[in-house]
C-alpha cells in the first residue's frame, strides 16, 4: 500500500528499483509547507520513504527538487498561515502555547520526523539541484549519501536567530571534523564547491549531468545484494555512536546470517558464471 500523495511532493516509482521523492513546490523555491502537521512537508517526506522502504520493488531512494532549489526549508516570513490550517490538515496537532509549548512543537514537526529518514533501511540519496535551506539541509544530511552540482548550497537559518538542526548539529562534527562544522556554523552558508573539499557531498557535477550521475550510482547500488546493503547502513550508524568491541560484536553476528542468505547464494553463483545477480532481499 502506498502513501497519500499530496501535490507539494511527488512519489515517482520508476520499474528500474528507483523512487523519486520530489519536493514540488517550484515557485517558491520548494519552501516547507507546515510543521508538526502530519500531512506537513517533512511528516509527508517520513510517510513516502517508509512506503518505499516497505515496497520491495524499491531498490534506492532519490530525495530532489523540482525547478532552481532543492528545499528552501520553512517560510521565515510568516507564522502558520491558511496553507497549513483547515480542510487541507485534518490532523494538525493541536496548538501550543510558550516556550516550552514551542519546543514540544518544534520536537515533534522537525527533530522526531526528520530522524524517519535515518531510519531507512534502504539506500537514500539527497540530488542537490540547488539550495538546502535550514530543514531542507537538515533533511539532506540525514540521507545517506548526497550527490551536488554548482548550484548546490547549504543555508542555515543562523541570520535568522537560530540553531542549525539534528542532522546539521550531530552529523556534519562528524562528517567534515569539529573545526569545519563550527566555521560553517558561525557563517551559516557553504557552497558547492567547499561543500564537495569537505566532504559534505560525496560527488559534485554539472547540473546537466546531475540526475545522469544519480542514475548511474543507483545502478552500481542496485548490483550488490540489498541485504548486504542494509545491514551494513545498520552497522555503519550504529558505529557512529559505538565502540569498536560493540561494532565487532555486530558484524560478527551479521556475517554468518548474510553468508547463508539466498541473495549470497545467488551473488556467489553470478560472480561464477559472470553475470548480473538477481536479488530479492531474502
Amino acid at each position: 500500500m502506498g502513501p497519500k500523495l499530496v501535490d507539494y511532493l511527488l512519489y515517482e516509482k520508476e520499474e528500474n528499483g528507483i523512487l523519486w521523492i520530489k519536493f514540488n513546490r517550484p515557485e517558491r523555491m520548494n519552501a516547507l509547507i507546515g510543521t508538526a502537521e502530519e500531512n506537513g512537508t517533512v511528516a509527508k517526506v517520513g510517510e513516502y520513504m517508509r512506503a518505499g522502504d516497505d515496497d520491495p520493488d524499491v531498490r534506492v531512494i532519490v530525495l530532489t527538487g523540482v525547478g532552481r532549489a532543492f528545499c528552501a526549508g520553512a517560510n521565515l516570513a510568516s507564522k502558520a498561515g491558511p496553507e497549513i490550517t483547515g480542510e487541507n490538515f485534518p490532523g494538525n496537532r493541536s496548538p501550543h502555547e510558550g516556550l516550552d509549548g514551542t519546543r514540544q512543537h518544534f520536537f515533534h514537526g522537525f527533530t522526531d520526523l526528520h530522524r524517519d529518514i535515518s531510519l531507512i533501511r534502504k539506500p537514500t540519496i539527497a540530488m542537490l539541484n540547488g539550495a538546502a535551506v535550514g530543514s531542507g539541509m537538515d533533511m539532506a544530511l540525514h540521507c545517506d549519501i548526497r550527490i551536488g552540482c554548482e548550484f548546490t548550497r547549504f543555508i542555515g537559518y543562523h541570520n535568522a536567530g537560530q540553531i542549525i538542526e539534528n542532522g546539521g548539529s550531530y552529523y556534519l562534527p562528524k562528517m567534515i571534523g569539529l573545526g569545519r562544522a563550527l566555521e560553517f556554523v558561525y557563517t551559516g552558508e557553504v557552497n558547492a564547491e567547499r561543500a564537495f573539499q569537505w566532504g559534505m557531498i560525496n560527488h559534485l557535477v554539472a547540473s546537466d549531468k546531475l540526475e545522469e550521475t544519480t542514475r548511474e550510482l543507483c545502478a552500481k547500488m542496485m548490483g550488490i545484494p540489498p541485504l548486504v546493503q542494509w545491514v551494513s547502513k545498520r552497522i555503519m550508524r550504529s558505529a557512529l555512536d559505538s565502540s569498536l568491541e560493540t561494532t565487532m560484536t555486530l558484524t560478527s553476528n551479521a556475517s554468518p546470517i548474510l553468508q547463508h542468505s539466498e541473495d549470497a547464494k545467488e551473488a556467489r553463483k553470478a560472480f561464477v558464471e559472470k553475470r548480473k545477480g538477481k536479488f530479492k532481499g531474502a
